[in-house]
């Protein structure tokens, strides 16, 4: 999309966007889970932040083998999280406030209790045969071809009843949907229909680019990358397994859906290899979603100028797509964790938020980042991640990132329950409760909402060009322009005090202490110009 005043006339664009794991939130009833009605009492804390939007992780109906992703109804809401009641008070509350409610939806695949799946294994002939992808076995009995589950082991169970293997790319509680099958995608988009109707503005698709596939089935070829081997799945390129291109007419379908109902917000996860092309295929124009969720920042181990310089300069506007960017999320670790390296950690995190504002495209929050909170450590015996167990003790552990949100440092388990709670909290996260840092204006939570402000307040920030992008060991500039307004970005990302050259203009935003001839570590600046 061109830079045109028609963008500031979508809400999203641009946007922060709070990323909620429910199970973690808050929790009302005391069972140690969170829920729908403690999200909605928290809801203030959200506003307060100044986020155009929250995504809210899936609530649906579910056995949880992998904590929602596994849905069996994607029309009403597991017990354990509270009711379509519950839902509509929680959209309601949020509107009142002026918040956006984008949820989850997971069209790969569901859980084998669903329904649907349910009345695909009893026959190869009825009325849902083809909706999930089955296949008989090789002669000598194996599975019909070499792919590997995301979570360990062949991608492919065998299922008795129907005597033939069915496809799983997660967990073999996971069953492939077809999405090949018109039917399939036409039941998607009922589903969309049904919360769109209740309100929602926006969605997040889980694992789009999974949810297409070689239909013919054919094997993987191995892989010749150099990347680290810690499961079967990555002994493969994935070049028939995911990323069909047929994923393009479906996802015009959902764009056309949305634009019946005015300004939906769609963004789809998309990770590995190739991702950004698939990114800019997905989100290209006017007729398909209207972001991509980037991974380059969610496993990196260090954050260097070089990797956002390469990150950045993968997206250079026009009709090519909008990118949305995160540092952390459900499934990945906490940034502080991954990235500070010793440094001051309430420093660290001024530095990485206004790195963040200051990124074109939308930029997403997980709960917990305004406070700093760093990743915990889960003993193996109260792990619940199923690939964690799987994988132990290779494969990191989500657990660390979806511990309980700390909202009181003198309450029990910080305040998210009065029961035991599903996951522990680890003092150090208590001690960083909201209640704590409210009352301190030094503190993270404060600095999150000075610098979403900052980003609200400038059209250069929200949604600007990025231009000139250049490094110097840890040091990092770049600029952010819309109209006649530029702002000029720079940024220490390093130990070791930096001198730097910063253009004439005001001063919007120092960092650490950083100034326009000089940057301490972990410094940075804002010089806004005006031009013409």
């Amino acid at each position: 999309m061109n830079d045109t005043l028609s963008e500031q006339t979508l809400w999203w664009r641009g946007a922060a966007i709070y990323q909620i794991y429910p199970r973690s939130f808050a929790d009302s009833n005391g069972d140690g889970i969170g829920d729908l009605p403690g999200i909605t009492a928290r809801l203030p804390h959200i506003a307060s932040l100044g986020v155009e939007a929250i995504w809210i992780s899936p609530f649906f109906t579910s056995p949880m083998a992998d904590y929602g992703y596994d849905v069996a109804d994607y029309r009403d809401v597991d017990p354990i999280f509270g009711t379509l009641t519950d839902f509509d008070a929680l959209i309601a509350r949020a509107h009142e406030l002026g918040i956006k409610v984008t949820i989850d939806l997971v069209f790969a695949h569901t859980s084998d209790a669903h329904p649907w799946f349910a009345a695909s294994r009893t026959s190869k002939k009825g009325d849902h045969a083809d909706w999930y992808v089955w296949c008989d076995a090789n002669p000598d009995g194996t599975p019909p071809n070499n792919w590997q589950s995301v979570f360990g082991g062949p991608a492919w169970t065998w299922d008795a009843r129907r005597q033939q293997y069915y496809y799983h790319q997660f967990l073999k509680e996971q069953p492939q949907l077809n999405a090949h099958n018109p039917m399939v995608q036409e039941a998607c988009l009922d589903v969309m229909r049904f919360w769109l109707d209740r309100g929602v503005d926006g969605f997040r698709l889980d694992a789009l680019n999974h949810a297409f596939f070689d239909p013919d089935l054919r094997d993987n070829p191995v892989s010749r990358g150099h990347h680290v081997r810690t499961r079967p799945f990555d002994f493969q390129d994935k070049i028939h397994s995911q990323n069909h291109p047929a994923a393009i007419p479906f996802i015009e379908r959902i764009g056309a859906l949305c634009g019946e109902y005015g300004a939906i917000f769609t963004v789809a996860e998309v990770g590995g290899d190739g991702a950004v092309g698939l990114m800019k295929d997905y989100t290209a124009g006017d007729a398909r979603l209207s972001s991509a969720y980037s991974f380059d920042f969610l496993y990196a181990p260090e954050l260097t100028p070089q990797r956002i310089k390469t990150s950045l300069g993968q997206w250079h506007g026009g009709d090519e797509g909008w990118p949305s960017w995160a540092f952390e999320n459900h499934d990945a670790p906490r940034h502080i964790s991954r990235w500070a390296n010793g440094a001051d950690l309430t420093a660290y995190a001024r530095l990485t938020m206004a790195l963040l504002i200051a990124l074109r495209g939308n930029i997403f929050l997980y709960q917990g980042q305004e406070l700093a909170l760093t990743q915990d450590e889960i003993p193996f015996h109260l792990l619940k991640d199923p690939e964690a167990i799987a994988n132990w003790p290779l494969t990191l552990s989500r657990d660390g990132v979806r511990t309980p949100m700390p909202w009181q440092s003198d309450a029990p388990h910080g305040g998210f329950t009065d029961g035991e709670p599903w996951l522990p909290l680890s003092e150090a996260n208590i001690a960083r409760a909201a209640a704590t840092q409210e009352a301190d204006p030094a503190s993270p939570l404060h600095w999150t909402r000075a610098m979403l402000a900052l980003r609200r307040g400038s059209t250069a920030l929200r949604i600007g060009a990025m231009e000139d992008v250049h490094t110097h060991g840890m040091l990092l500039h770049f600029a952010r322009h819309w109209g006649d307004e530029r702002v000029h970005c720079a940024f220490n990302l390093g130990a070791a005090p930096m001198r730097h050259a910063c253009p004439a203009g005001a001063l919007m935003l120092s960092v650490n202490g950083g100034g326009a001839a000089q940057l301490p570590p972990f410094g940075a600046v804002f010089i806004r110009q005006t031009l013409g």
